[in-house]
């Protein structure tokens, strides 16, 4: 499914339990026209912007970076994370495109767990008190 099927679909289901989520009241309040809309919508340009899809995200309660994977776009914070360290990231992400879901997660979660990023964490919390 495309990105802007899947966003059309999401949009109509919240319009289902609240109008306002009209093509016209999402394009008013992600500040785009009606009618760019329905073309993303009904897949006939091509995916928007970063910072669009994101608002749309924002607007639907929708995982940002879900939409901007379906967009075909990454978040300029992991294109960043990437670039500094791009040999690396394109091994791990090749090595990584076979693995069932329950290996990815544990993966993850020993990441999320490890004392480094543990670390950084508690770095940023102190900063943020600052």
């Amino acid at each position: 499914m495309g990105f802007g099927i899947y966003a059309r679909q999401v949009r109509e289901r919240r319009r289902e339990a609240n109008l306002r989520y009209s093509i016209r009241q999402t394009a008013q309040r992600i500040g785009v026209e009606p009618g760019y809309l329905s073309k993303i919508e009904r897949g006939e340009t091509s995916p928007p912007s970063e910072a669009m899809v994101r608002r749309l995200a924002m607007d639907l309660g929708e995982d940002t970076d879900l939409l901007l994977a379906m967009a075909g776009k990454v978040s300029r914070d992991i294109r960043e994370i990437i670039i500094q360290r791009p040999i690396l990231f394109a091994e791990l992400i090749r090595s990584l495109g076979e693995a069932p879901d329950e290996e990815l997660a544990i993966l993850v979660h020993k990441v999320r767990n490890a004392e480094w990023v543990r670390k950084r964490r508690t770095l940023l919390d102190c900063s943020a008190i600052d």
